[in-house]
């Protein structure tokens, strides 16, 4: 489970850096890299909320358990 999360955390990373590269990327009259930038940015959010239902779904069928902080006295 962690090797999933961790790719879904550098899938998420790569496609944040994706938006930025068609943000910065040609001159500022270019149409289309706005919609690249979106599309990127949409992708992203998906691949969150995605990662977030893995890990709810996970530990609902007991894949995983939360441990809670663990407070020193």
């Amino acid at each position: 489970m962690k090797y999933v999360v961790l790719v879904a955390f550098l899938a998420i990373l790569a496609s944040l850096g994706a938006a930025l590269f068609f943000m910065m990327r040609g001159d500022r009259t270019d149409k289309s890299k706005g919609h690249y930038m979106a599309r990127a940015l949409a992708v992203r959010v998906g691949l969150s909320i995605a990662l977030f239902l893995g890990i709810l779904l996970a530990w609902k069928l007991g894949y995983i358990q939360p441990t809670g902080l663990q407070l020193a006295h």
